[in-house]
């Protein structure tokens, strides 16, 4: 089981590199302020972005006569060709 380490807001201010390593190694930190549970230090945890094709399937509609779009339209979108 890890170590839980209680520290108040002003020991965290002269201790936080001390206090990220223990965190980094498993220890955990609770910072109080006045007295109550005010903050959890947590290390940093990479979470990956997958991407998901097809995930807006049935979410985006393209009207029946997208290519048939004034070029007065297309022009303000686009500006003068």
């Amino acid at each position: 089981m890890t170590e839980r380490i209680q520290v108040t807001m002003r020991e965290a201010k002269a201790r936080l590199c001390e206090l990220a390593e223990r965190v980094w190694h498993g220890e955990e930190v609770l910072i109080f302020k006045d007295g109550k549970p005010y903050l959890n230090l947590l290390p940093h945890v990479a979470e990956p972005w997958v991407r998901k094709p097809g995930r807006l399937k049935g979410s985006i509609r393209v009207s029946a006569n997208f290519e048939k779009t004034s070029g007065k339209i297309i022009d303000g979108f686009e500006g003068s060709r």
